[in-house]
């Protein structure tokens, strides 16, 4: 199985300046394991996008097989990351 590239929007850094970097330390390694099992996480009902859980904050990310490219489109708390999609 190739290892994926990941590929982060700009608006990610925006999100993770509000949590606390212990926070920030396992989001990135995290997003950095999706390289490896990108449908590790669930798949978010209705779009394309998937989901990974780490603590009370959520990763939304898209996936395109034949490039072989993760994309982080959200991080964020879980009660907020999903109003915007």
């Amino acid at each position: 199985m190739a290892r994926y590239e990941l590929r982060v929007k700009p608006s990610v850094a925006r999100d993770l300046r509000g949590v606390p970097k212990e926070d920030v330390k396992r989001l990135l390694q995290r997003m950095e394991a999706l390289r490896d099992d990108p449908r590790g996480g669930e798949k978010l009902s209705g779009r394309e996008l998937y989901r990974a859980r780490q603590g009370d904050y959520r990763i939304v990310y898209s996936v395109d097989d034949e490039s072989v490219i993760v994309e982080v489109v959200r991080v964020g708390h879980r009660r907020e990351v999903y109003r915007t999609l």
